[in-house]
């Protein structure tokens, strides 16, 4: 059996951030046996057949063929241009799941076959919502932050040397190092690139299934297309221009405390490339939404191989831009000069993103919000919780005195009962201990009237009795 359901997602993406809501009952549902489908895919009706199915909420194709159900799936990548996914458990669906673009396997009692022939394997039907909402959303979100990550910071580096062109008269001269040219994908920027590509989510799996709604981006192509790989390479171009022009400026006829020129070239490159380095990995930190350990240890870790390499390269091994490097950060216009650059491209950045989160907040934002509060409010409870007098609200019932007592009563005290106040008919106030056997409070009330009649007795001892059910007062 074949289920094809179309979703109207422009609905559901407008709709508030509200929990998962049952779906409404309007809307028609088409029936197709394997016979009806015969005639309905012939090629002068195929096209009358998807337009009146693309009416419906759903059609069900029933009694069919293991090629009629590939067929179905091959109208549909043809005539929709849809991604499509299939999803069997036997080997008459394998030619489905390979017509499809992904194929999910269930593993079951009817064989292998169409686990083998899949994409990914599930153990059970339901466990397709998880892989859907939670994974899927997740590794669509993670590739084309990737993408947009790689674009900007490769345009930010190629475009450098498009702007020195125009100072060493279209020489092609460049303006790094070869070697700094040669490893700056490898080692420098690879690897926290990397990390958000493979641990990086905006909401936790929880909330990707208690809101849905989150995975619509993905079916209208949201986080990667032609507006965001423009949108991409205008800030690398303006990364680079910055990046070239602001250093080019502070060191354009510098001089150090000795008087000395360090408006060469090699010093320059050596400032340029450094100053890339710093802004490249800060701007992936700004992108990075979820820290981990391997996150911290990529991340600052490329920046401290920067350094460790470039003194490695040009002091053991002899590299060309041996000193540059070292000179320029002895001198307190580099230090000037990153910093400058640093805030100049980072601010605008920052200053774009608040304004959209605040203004034009998408359904990832509010629901990044709503779990961020949650997670405050878990934190407070806890360090209230930590606090002194938290701790002595919870100190153990065992702990206490205990007085007036008679001898061979002290397993009474260290047995942990609680005692209540609880009114007498003749107005005293007797105070039981919660829990006593039955056997015990007979006991306990013979006593009690033994000890009342020796207090009657004895005038001088007018203090307070203790038996085994209470204190009379």
């Amino acid at each position: 059996m074949v289920v094809w359901k179309e979703i109207t997602i422009e609905s559901e993406y407008q709709r508030d951030v509200s929990p998962e809501e049952p779906e409404s009952p309007a809307g028609y549902a088409i029936i197709v046996n394997g016979h009806s489908l015969v005639h309905a895919l012939h090629p002068q009706l195929e096209k009358l057949f998807l337009d009146v199915c693309t009416q419906c909420r759903s059609v069900i194709c029933c009694r069919v063929t293991p090629l009629q159900k590939a067929m179905v799936v091959e109208m549909l990548k043809k005539s929709r241009k849809a991604v499509t996914l299939a999803i069997g458990d036997g080997a008459n669906d394998v030619s489905m799941i390979k017509a499809a673009h992904i194929g999910v396997g269930i593993s079951g009692q009817e064989g292998m076959q169409a686990v083998l022939a899949s994409d990914y394997s599930i153990a059970q039907f339901r466990f397709l919502e998880r892989l859907l909402l939670v994974h899927g959303r997740w590794s669509y979100y993670r590739m084309c932050k990737f993408l947009r990550y790689f674009f900007y910071k490769n345009f930010a580096f190629t475009l450098c040397h498009f702007w020195f062109a125009f100072f060493c008269g279209f020489s092609a001269q460049t303006v790094f190092d070869p070697m700094f040219i040669s490893v700056y994908n490898l080692f420098y920027t690879s690897l926290p690139v990397l990390a958000l590509g493979i641990f990086d989510q905006d909401v936790s799996d929880r909330n990707s299934l208690a809101y849905p709604q989150l995975y619509t981006p993905g079916h209208r192509n949201l986080l990667f297309n032609k507006k965001e790989f423009m949108l991409s390479a205008i800030h690398g171009f303006f990364t680079s221009c910055v990046l070239f022009l602001v250093p080019y400026g502070t060191y354009h006829d510098a001089v150090d405390a000795n008087g000395l020129v360090l408006s060469d070239h090699m010093l320059f490159g050596s400032v340029v490339a450094t100053i890339l380095v710093i802004v490249v990995t800060a701007q992936i930190a700004l992108d990075t939404s979820y820290w981990t350990v391997f996150n911290h240890i990529m991340v600052w870790g490329s920046l401290l191989w920067y350094f460790i390499l470039q003194y490695f390269y040009n002091y053991v091994i002899g590299g060309s831009y041996v000193g540059s490097l070292s000179k320029a950060m002895n001198e307190g216009n580099f230090w000037l000069t990153t910093v400058l650059t640093v805030t100049i491209l980072m601010i605008p950045v920052l200053a774009w993103r608040f304004y959209f989160v605040d203004v034009f907040p998408t359904l990832s934002d509010r629901v990044r919000l709503k779990q961020r509060l949650a997670q405050l409010r878990s934190r407070q409870s806890q360090d209230v919780l930590r606090t002194p007098s938290a701790r002595r609200t919870r100190r153990s019932i065992r702990s206490g005195y205990a007085f007036a007592h008679q001898e061979g009563f002290g397993r009474l005290i260290t047995s942990g009962k609680i005692m209540r106040k609880l009114p007498r008919p003749n107005g005293d106030f007797l105070f039981p201990m919660a829990f006593a056997s039955p056997s015990h409070a007979a006991n306990a009330s013979t006593r009690q009237a033994h000890c009342s009649s020796s207090n009657t007795s004895s005038p001088q001892d007018n203090g307070a009795a203790m038996t085994d059910s209470g204190i009379n007062l």
